[in-house]
């Protein structure tokens, strides 16, 4: 067994040189730590639920029922289009390193931004809002004074252990995803034994406090969903750290978001027949607590609150995993500034422990900028879909034109063309839809970056930044192994 784990991580480390870059991170991932990184981003325990008054809101019970499928099925078509270009070009630099080497440097450019731009975001959601539950949780305001300090000590422990433990953070990623199930598992269980339920009709209930016009009301609450379903990428930028990358990484991207979709549709389904009194729900201050705590008791729903809690700090781990990846792998090829000092790696942990910190920092000031939670969670879902969208769309003409020949082991052959299609279609609307009213801070602060970074790149990186070592080659036929 060891000789054929070894076997794989020569054919792996080749591979990997082959796309012009050497073996620096730790290799150790099996598929199941590829697919729990990004099962464990996903959250069902934290964007469903932190969301959750949001999509009650803004679209009642119908929100659930109709927007998660709908939210989830779409999404789909995107992690399948990413999964078939991880599966070509198997690095830490992913979606970048994709758009690079088929679209160019400039596209390469933009689309790591977007992307780091939106893994800043999407941290600083998960973490500022793990630190909002805690508050209620304890009894405290959530008054800036209170809820900064519980942020800031949250993503400290995040940048300690993934600074130190490389081997320790992949193994509380696959406790992650084991946690994730069970902890749903446990909710679902209470709330069918438990409490009073609902007939499946109050399901169809439409409902918006926020809005006059239900079907705009509708709409903005399916953010709870498509932020829920973001970071599915991380299973591409710990490529260089999984074994046998060009399988495992793309199956990882997708069985995230459908394994996510399956599960947290059963949990949001249980939540809501067990509203008893939806107008006092919608008046909630946190509406998913006072449902658990209502039909459930006070110490039963404070519990299982608790359980939920720890799933969100697990999220919050494996985002800044994820985070730090792709700023090491877009410093690695001189995209940022201070490349130099962003694509160390810490010799010996094993770790990017200066993108780790870096990473952390931003996503706190994230926070300290946007000020109101929905915003940055509108930010990250705008910047990563935008980053999203660009290595489908040179990936779709790339295949057209002949420039991208070979492919993976994970393709979709004669499906390509309307699966790419449907999934840029469905970027296009999550960008248009969540800067919408009440989003618009997040709209103005992704166009205010985009402005500068076309000054940045205008100014200094559109005759320097050459983007991935090999700008586009098949590489080399990985070489099966029993190993998984």
């Amino acid at each position: 067994m060891e000789e054929d784990k070894k076997h794989q991580l020569d054919a792996d480390a080749a591979q990997l040189q082959q796309l012009g870059y050497a073996q620096q991170l730790l290799r150790d991932m099996g598929g199941f730590s590829n697919f729990a990184v990004s099962f464990s981003i996903i959250s069902i325990l934290t964007g469903a639920v932190t969301l959750y008054g949001h999509g009650l809101r803004f679209g009642g019970p119908f929100v659930m029922a109709a927007g998660w499928p709908l939210v989830a099925v779409m999404t789909l078509t995107v992690a399948a289009s990413l999964a078939q270009l991880a599966s070509s070009f198997p690095t830490a630099g992913a979606l970048y390193h994709w758009a690079a080497m088929l679209g160019g440097p400039r596209v390469g450019f933009f689309t790591a931004w977007f992307n780091t731009i939106g893994q800043f975001a999407i941290t600083a959601g998960i973490d500022f809002g793990l630190a909002e539950f805690l508050a209620d949780m304890l009894g405290w305001p959530r008054e800036r004074g209170y809820v900064l300090p519980l942020y800031a000590a949250i993503l400290l422990s995040h940048a300690v252990l993934n600074h130190v433990g490389v081997r320790a953070v992949a193994l509380l990623n696959n406790v992650s995803a084991w946690y994730h199930v069970a902890g749903v598992a446990v909710v679902i269980g209470a709330l069918v034994a438990f409490a009073p339920r609902q007939d499946l009709g109050f399901l169809l209930t439409r409902v918006s406090t926020e809005s006059s016009l239900y079907t705009y009301g509708f709409l903005i609450g399916l953010l709870q969903a498509q932020w829920t379903f973001t970071g599915y990428d991380a299973s591409a930028h710990v490529s260089e750290e999984t074994l046998d990358p060009t399988r495992n990484a793309p199956w990882g991207i997708f069985l995230s978001v459908a394994v996510s979709a399956v599960v947290g549709y059963a949990l949001l389904v249980g939540v809501t027949l067990a509203i008893g009194d939806l107008p006092a729900t919608l008046a909630a201050p946190n509406p998913f607590l006072h449902v658990l705590r209502e039909s459930l008791g006070p110490a039963l729903g404070g519990a299982l609150v608790w359980i939920t809690i720890g799933a969100m700090w697990f999220c919050g781990l494996s985002s800044v995993t994820s985070n730090s990846r792709m700023l090491f792998a877009f410093a690695r090829d001189g995209g940022l500034p201070a490349s130099t000092y962003l694509s160390r790696v810490s010799p010996r942990f094993r770790s990017p422990h200066v993108a780790i910190w870096v990473s952390v920092a931003a996503a706190f000031v994230v926070a300290i900028w946007s000020g109101a939670y929905a915003a940055m969670v509108a930010l990250s879902t705008l910047a990563l879909y935008a980053s999203y969208a660009l290595p489908v769309l040179v990936g779709l003409l790339a295949r057209r034109n002949g420039a991208w020949s070979h492919r993976g082991p994970w393709d979709l052959g004669r499906f390509s063309l309307p699966v790419n299609v449907v999934a840029l279609g469905w970027c296009g609307v999550v960008m248009v839809l969540f800067v919408l009213p009440p989003n618009e801070l997040a709209g103005y602060t992704f166009a205010g970056a985009l402005a500068l970074l076309t000054v940045y790149w205008l100014a200094f990186q559109r005759h320097t930044f050459v983007g991935p070592k090999v700008r586009l080659l098949a590489p080399a036929p990985v070489q099966a192994s029993s190993a998984k």
